[in-house]
């Protein structure tokens, strides 16, 4: 669900002697469903992006049925998110990912928390997914998008949302125009999709979103809630797989990553887009 992931799958398709299932189990070995969280964000930026609809949604009271949202978590991961949602909203939160070992975490932390009842999961891939028009009030997801590509992805999630609904989305975006040539190079390698953010809006606003707000996302979602735990996971596999040198270095991409981000934050990151159809 992250830039991490990006250059996770990429380095795992430059091995050859791993077949494609080991590859696969090793990539969500290091991306384990233990993790609080498998990519970049926190409760709070959550939270500040749910303030701004739940701000529109108030200005809309007087015209806004008092029904149940209907919500899709799209990539949802662990839903993290989906968990901040189901405490905050008065609905019924479908969370979609590839991954069944990501939504059984989820399932338990749902119970844990008492909200398990708000919420379905179900194993997608987000590439096939078809729903009917108009089937949400709200869809949420947080470095996901990518994985449709994200002008296809801002297409197909408005024909899902109802007229007036709402989109909460953030995505990876140059943050500064005068990135360095060594992390451009970097960063269009393991993503070569990426963009600024004004060209981001405007194809918002060509797919037919009005935007609300748009933020960027702190370092510390970057570094203390995905980087640092991930990294210490990494640590222990480095020692559970130290002869091995394919594992290794699959390993060693998803620090490169990381090492690139701590040199390089003040030039990309996520920008989190609220987004109204």
């Amino acid at each position: 669900k992250s830039h991490a992931a990006r250059t996770g799958y990429a380095c795992t398709e430059r091995n050859t002697a791993m077949n494609d299932h080991e590859r696969n189990d090793f990539f969500y070995e290091m991306f384990h469903p233990s993790l609080a969280r498998l990519g970049p964000g926190s409760e709070a930026t959550t939270l500040r992006a749910l303030d701004c609809i739940r701000a529109a949604m108030a200005r809309d009271e007087p015209r806004r049925p008092a029904t149940p949202l209907r919500i899709l978590d799209l990539g949802c991961g662990t839903g993290p998110q989906s968990l901040v949602l189901a405490r905050h909203l008065d609905g019924r939160i479908l969370a979609t990912d590839l991954q069944s070992a990501n939504l059984e975490a989820l399932r338990r932390r749902a119970e844990a928390q008492g909200v398990a009842e708000k919420i379905e999961t179900r194993v997608h891939d987000m590439r096939t997914l078809e729903f009917p028009e108009r089937s949400f009030d709200l869809i949420w997801s947080e470095g996901a998008l990518f994985c449709m590509g994200f002008r296809e992805g801002l297409a197909r999630c408005r024909n899902w949302l109802s007229p007036g609904g709402f989109f909460a989305v953030s995505e990876l975006c140059y943050l500064r125009p005068d990135a360095p040539p060594e992390c451009r190079r970097y960063i269009e390698g393991a993503y070569p999709a990426i963009t600024d953010v004004e060209t981001n809006l405007s194809a918002m606003w060509e797919c037919g979103y009005t935007v609300i707000d748009h933020f960027e996302s702190p370092v510390t979602d970057w570094l203390d809630e995905f980087y640092n735990p991930l990294e210490r996971r990494l640590n222990l596999l480095r020692e559970r797989h130290a002869g091995d040198a394919e594992r290794m270095d699959m390993i060693q991409g998803i620090q490169a990553e990381i090492d690139n981000y701590r040199q390089y934050s003040a030039y990309y990151g996520y920008e989190f887009f609220i987004l109204r159809r």
